[in-house]
């Protein structure tokens, strides 16, 4: 189980901002160790453009990054995922998906959300990306395949507190 490529979706309301920033900076630190996808329950038609620029600016290519819905991942030639993680702030609907992966749900601010324009938007927006870079490599350096099922639900669960950035 060493060398198994575990396969991650990040769910979010619209997959417009915090799911697609998770699946780029997964599958850049996971080291072919971890295929990250993003979807959301109302995907959108576009991204949000100052997270593109983001990520444009930290050198990670987005060519391939787009809103998807997570009905896509419920198909038969779907992968099979292994971790499912819900990102949303408080007071908005988040997704829950069926099946038996594991799951952890991370409040995460949406970027959308941010009304801050100029240097201050930029700013919140720099958080955001920091706090999910922080848990994607707690996640990556976790020994998935040392650790049974309830203690890996609480490391999951763990690294999904606001209390480690």
């Amino acid at each position: 189980m060493g060398n198994k490529v575990y396969n991650v979706l990040f769910l979010c309301p619209h997959d417009a901002a915090r799911g697609v920033m998770a699946e780029a900076i997964l599958n850049r630190i996971g080291q072919g160790r971890f295929n990250a996808y993003s979807a959301g329950s109302f995907p959108s038609r576009e991204l949000h453009n100052e997270t593109v620029r983001l990520l444009e600016k930290l050198d990670y290519d987005v060519s391939e990054l787009y809103s998807k819905a997570w009905d896509e991942f419920a198909l038969p030639d779907a992968p099979e995922m292994d971790f499912v993680f819900t990102m949303c702030d408080s007071g908005e609907p988040c997704p829950v998906w069926p099946g038996q992966p594991m799951t952890a749900y991370w409040s995460v601010p949406s970027p959308t959300a941010i009304d801050e324009d100029g240097a201050e938007g930029g700013l919140a927006l720099a958080e955001i990306y920091k706090e999910l870079n922080i848990r994607l490599r707690l996640l990556v350096n976790l020994r998935v395949d040392a650790l049974d099922r309830m203690a890996l639900q609480y490391e999951l669960d763990t690294i999904g507190s606001p209390y480690i950035s």
